[in-house]
């Protein structure tokens, strides 16, 4: 798999499916391995990643077998609110509350924010330049300046080179620290949907804010490293918002335009000599 190019994380994920396979049966017979995976009581999504799995097992090892499909089943992602979100980041240490905010900033899916290096952060234009994962575009990702002040302590503390990666660890550890900070936070709280919450809501919430800001879906492909635009589109279904509801502000000179602007407001009219802006809540 590596020789053919395949991610450090494709092949891990593999690797951890077959050898769960092989806990359970004989991984040289494909019958037993194909009876085994229906009789699963677990999604036909992740039958269907161990029927991916064991296919380049047998493909290696020659073993004839039929694949049997299995289709993924759609199933809607929740959005969680922002209040939610940042209530994690609060909750987390200095380091992973700047990973959890990088996640919601940027969008990052968690296997690029390991891939960070330190050459990859503008602190002066405060934009983020990733490696993006799954062969997708290469994109430049704006971040705020309480972020940028974090990336930079963190790094002058942790006496960083250009050429070093920002964050030590994997995708793995980033999933189990934030798992374990949420299932703690959700006993103080007595808020068992707390758990419900994932690492990938993070980045989910990204894409469904900037669509919701710009109603630009290409963008959001771009910004979220998608190769394929169907991939992007399912982010327009999950708008929870009410296009009723907005936050209004008036100007009266260039400058106070100028702040609406560069704060996300829309220009809608002028009245007795008054600008109107707009921007959903």
């Amino acid at each position: 798999m590596k020789n053919n190019g395949l991610s450090e994380t494709h092949i891990k994920n593999t690797d951890k499916l077959l050898k769960l396979l092989n806990n359970h049966v004989e991984l040289n017979n494909p019958d037993a391995v194909k009876n085994y995976i229906a009789n699963l009581q677990v999604s036909t999504g992740y039958k269907r990643n161990l029927t991916i799995a064991y296919d380049k097992y047998a493909a290696y090892c020659k073993i004839q077998w039929q694949k049997p499909i299995y289709y993924e089943q759609a199933k809607q992602i929740k959005i969680p609110t922002k209040e939610k979100l940042e209530m994690f980041i609060a909750s987390a240490g200095k380091t992973l509350g700047t990973k959890l905010q990088l996640s919601m900033e940027t969008g990052l899916r968690p296997v690029e924010l390991h891939n960070l290096k330190v050459k990859d952060i503008d602190t002066e234009q405060r934009i983020i330049y990733p490696t993006t994962a799954k062969h997708g575009s290469a994109r430049a990702l704006k971040i705020s300046n309480s972020l940028t002040k974090s990336l930079q302590e963190y790094i002058i503390r942790h006496n960083l080179d250009l050429n070093n990666k920002v964050f030590k660890g994997n995708s793995e550890q980033y999933s189990k620290y934030f798992r374990m900070i949420r299932n703690r936070l959700a006993k103080k709280l007595n808020d068992p949907t707390l758990k419900t919450i994932r690492l990938y809501d993070f980045r989910h919430y990204y894409a469904t804010t900037l669509y919701a800001k710009t109603r630009d879906i290409l963008l959001v492909m771009k910004q979220m490293g998608h190769k394929k635009i169907a991939t992007t589109l399912i982010y327009t279904q999950l708008l929870n918002l009410n296009d009723d509801e907005w936050i209004c502000k008036t100007a009266q000179t260039v400058e106070e335009s100028k702040s609406l602007i560069e704060n996300g407001f829309e220009y809608v009219t002028e009245q007795d000599g008054i600008k109107l802006f707009k921007k959903r809540k």
